[in-house]
Formats: C-alpha cells, structure tokens, sequence
C-alpha cells in the first residue's frame, strides 16, 4: 500500500473529549501514538496523554519534520531524535515506545540514539518512502508525489533492521512491516522482536490482528513451545 493521508487525526483535545471515554468501556491496554514538529510540542504531548489513565503507553512517531530545525526529519537525525525522547521522557513516567524510520543510512545508530535518550523500547520500522507514476497522464499517482509504502513489499527489509536493531539494544524491539500471517509475525519473533505490530493487513481483512494472534498460538502448540519468549531473538545462524 502507498499511501499519502499524513498524520490525519482529531488533535489532543478532541482525543480526550471524545475518544478517551470509550477506551473505559473496553477492557484493553491502549497504547497513543502521537507527534510534534518542535521538542517542545512532543513533550507538551507526552504531558497530557501521561495524565490519561485509559492510555497504558506511549509511542512517538518522530518521522516528521522539526520546523525549527530547516524541516530535517526528526527520524533522520540521531541527534534530533534523541532530543525528542529526552524531552517526552521528562514529561512521562509512562512506558515510551519510539516509532523509527527505515529512511535512514543507518537504523543502529538510530536506535542507540533513542535507547541512549530513555526510550523504553524501539518500533521497527516506519513506512518507506515511496512512488508511483501514472503513464499516460505523465503525473505521479499522489498528489504529494512520494508516499508511505507499506505492506508485504517491505517485510524483507523491515525483518533485516529488526534483526539489527534487536542485537544492538538492550530495550525490547517491536517488529512493524508486511506482517499477513501468524508466519510473518514468528519470523520478526525469531528475528528479535518482542511483540509486532499489524497494520496494513487489516484494510484487507479487518480480523487479521486477531486471526494472527490465533494461528501463532496454534503453531507454537502443534510444536509443543509453552512459552513463545523461549523464540524471540532464536534465529540460528
């Protein structure tokens, strides 16, 4: 899938007015990802979904630009990542969790950045920057040209920096990218992820987190594993 929508969303405001309420009535840890395009609105973020019970962690997506900065991409920049998770680790106690993007020369250093600067684990990866073009009009597909690609496409790279960045921090590692199948998501497992993430495999089948979920537990029973820890970060050779 490549898509172009943006960060859309209703804002903190109406989050807390009119979407937290419905996260009482359901019996599930809810984990709010949010962004900011200077440290100072990141933190002022992390602040007030730190004072939301209903919101169990914190995930920052840091691939946007920092206006004060020329717009360098937080998440191309250790030093500018790292200065987003120090300043949302003084402003929550909560669990933090880091969105990376794969757009990058180097996802390690990256990680280690955001590990150094307390984040309390890694999500691995973001989308990848993409394109597609329409031949007979002579004009790109989106209209903000590139877009996020997402889906099967990149699970061979998403599983390759997983794997990186699994053996390079000490902070559990949640695996992101082209997830379809309970196999996709054991693979990430055994590549040193410590949970994954489903996401576009669910605009093709709205249950597929859920069946996901069930065919891991199937498989790790036929092969009688108890415990599917026993598997994270298990890639032989």
């Amino acid at each position: 899938m490549l898509n172009a929508i943006g960060l859309q969303n209703v804002g903190i405001d109406a989050f807390i007015q009119k979407k937290v309420p419905f996260l009482r009535s359901i019996n599930t840890p809810a984990i709010a990802n949010f962004f900011g395009y200077t440290p100072d609105e990141y933190a002022e973020l992390a602040s007030r979904l730190d004072a939301i019970p209903e919101v169990a962690a914190l995930e920052v997506n840091i691939s946007c630009p920092n206006v004060k900065q020329g717009g360098i991409v937080f998440g191309t920049d250790p030093g500018c990542a790292a200065s987003v998770v120090t300043a949302c680790r003084a402003a929550t106690k909560k669990t933090l969790i880091v969105k990376l993007s794969p757009n990058v020369t180097d996802i390690v250093e990256m990680a280690q950045a955001c590990e150094g600067a307390g984040a309390d684990a890694l999500s691995v990866i973001n989308t990848l920057t993409g394109m597609a073009i329409d031949l007979e009009r002579r004009r790109p597909v989106l209209a903000n040209v590139t877009g996020g690609l997402s889906g099967p496409a990149i699970k061979p790279i998403a599983l390759r920096m997983v794997w990186q960045v699994a053996r390079a921090v000490k902070v559990p590692v949640i695996g992101i990218g082209g997830i379809m199948s309970a196999t996709d998501a054991l693979e990430f497992i055994l590549a040193g992820a410590t949970a994954v993430q489903v996401g576009t495999a669910s605009f093709v089948n709205p249950s597929a987190a859920q069946e996901i979920a069930e065919g891991m537990e199937q498989w790790l029973a036929a092969r009688g594993i108890v415990d599917i820890k026993s598997l994270i970060g298990a890639l032989e050779g």
